[in-house]
This record gives C-alpha cells, sequence and structure tokens, in this order.
C-alpha cells in the first residue's frame, strides 16, 4: 500500500467525492486514502489476459468479470480497493453508501507486483477474507509462471493452491480454469 495523502483522516463522503473528481484511484482504509499507483504495460497484460481468457467460461453463467475500474467494498473493515479482476456470480450487491461499489464479489484476482506483493499476499488478504460472498483470491506471479488460488471451504477455512507451468488452476466457485502457460502467453509482448 502506498502512502496516505496528507491530510490525517478523511470521512467516507469526503472519499467518495475526492474518488468522483480524480483520474487516479484511491484506496480507502480507517481514514486514510491510499493513491493506488498505475501498473506496468505486463501488469496490464496479465490483468487482461485473465480476463480475456475467463470471459468465454463465463458465457451463459450467471458470473460477470470486471476490470480494475470496479470498486469493491468489505463492510466488516471498511477497506474500499480496485482489484485488477473482479468476478461477481449473481446480481451485484451495492454498498448502501456507494452505488458505484459492490459487496459481493465471488472471485478476485490481483496482479502481483514488487510494491503490492507483501500488501496482497498479507493485509488485503485478510480484508477480503472479511467478504462473505467471496470463495476464491487468486494471485498472479509478475516474476514467474504461477497463479496462487486461496480457497475457502465450507467451514469457512483458506487454503492455498500453488499452480505452476504446465498445470491447470481450477476455479471451482466460477466454473473455470486458468491454463497458467496460457495466461502468460496470452500476457507475453510479442517480438519485434
Amino acid at each position: 500500500m502506498s502512502s496516505p495523502l496528507h491530510r490525517t483522516r478523511y470521512t467516507w463522503a469526503e472519499y467518495l467525492a475526492l474518488e468522483a473528481s480524480s483520474n487516479v484511484k484511491h484506496e480507502y482504509l480507517d481514514g486514510q486514502i491510499y493513491a493506488m499507483a498505475g501498473g506496468t504495460p505486463e501488469h496490464a497484460a496479465l490483468a487482461a489476459a485473465v480476463i480475456g481468457l475467463l470471459f468465454p467460461q463465463l458465457r451463459g453463467s450467471p458470473c460477470r468479470a470486471h476490470d480494475a475500474d470496479l470498486r469493491v467494498r468489505v463492510p466488516k473493515t471498511g477497506l474500499a480497493t480496485y482489484p485488477d479482476v473482479t468476478i461477481v456470480c449473481g446480481p451485484s450487491q451495492r454498498d448502501p453508501e456507494d452505488d458505484n461499489a459492490v459487496t459481493n464479489p465471488t472471485l478476485i484476482v490481483e496482479v502481483l507486483s514488487a510494491s503490492t506483493e507483501d500488501y496482497d499476499r498479507g493485509d488485503k488478504l485478510e480484508h477480503y477474507k472479511g467478504l462473505s460472498s467471496l470463495s476464491e483470491y487468486v494471485l498472479v506471479s509478475h516474476r514467474e509462471r504461477k497463479v496462487e488460488v486461496w480457497v475457502r471451504d465450507p467451514e469457512g477455512t483458506w487454503t492455498c493452491n500453488t499452480v505452476r507451468s504446465g498445470e491447470v488452476a481450477r476455479l471451482a466457485s466460477i466454473g473455470a480454469r486458468l491454463d497458467v502457460d496460457e495466461l502468460y502467453e496470452a500476457a507475453t509482448e510479442p517480438a519485434g
């Protein structure tokens, strides 16, 4: 997570007003507002490749894929953020205080970067666990062909399955799969 903006504390309404007038996305937590840095071309390509591979598999299902323009709010902790990819199955449940934020993602994907990896694996994962609708949390490595799928079992326990080159990540909550090699090949810039 980046450093908060200079002011000490912001209300939720002040955060929403800032978001409505800003060209930069911000994360909100505990009265603090954090500017979200733009990603690298590789980061953007990986996120787009995830959506590109999942979109045809979701056709005809009640699930929809959203890119990083969708705000997700975790009511239990107050976090508001923009995951790289969010899948919502069934009707979207909107935050009562923010019609532009959903509170019921089924699956969230974050593409890791050097600056966010620790946060995405640690504090952000803990926040996301507070979403009762969330069944899977997927981390896509930026350094190697590796995808980690965090899965919540019916008792609420989370386990991590790591999938590497030559393997396929099964995303049971949305009835889809991610072939690791296909994902990274789709995101690779052509030689030129």
